[in-house]
């Protein structure tokens, strides 16, 4: 009778274990992104940054996976993949508003010098 309790221990401690969330992960601008991408698909990706922003948010809402992981590992789990999904997401959003700067100021400027 003990290995069966044993064994629906260990599978429920496993599974729990693998209950956590997965939250939509950004990457970083590359260089060949930088050079490729002109302003209209920049205001594309920031539109995308700002929507995996917002998944980040809804995946972090309160559910029962919420639960599962504070079971499994008091919630650390989900903390810090939250923490670190928002720091990439946060540095994509950055690195696409300086090139948008960069990129699309100079354009407005050498149109307004056109006039």
């Amino acid at each position: 009778m003990g290995k069966p309790i044993g064994l629906v221990m260990l599978l429920t401690l496993a599974l729990t274990g693998c209950a956590t969330k997965h939250y939509p992960q950004a990457t970083a601008v590359t260089a060949e992104e930088s050079a490729k991408l002109d302003c209209s698909r920049l205001d594309q990706e920031l539109g995308k940054a700002h929507s995996v922003q917002s998944d980040i948010e809804q995946t972090g809402q309160f559910d029962a996976l919420t639960v599962l992981g504070f079971v499994g590992d008091f919630g650390l789990g989900n903390g810090i993949a939250k923490y670190n999904a928002s720091q990439k997401a946060e540095k994509r959003l950055n690195q696409l508003q300086s090139l948008k700067a960069a990129k699309c100021s100079q354009r407005v400027t050498s149109l307004a010098a056109v006039r």
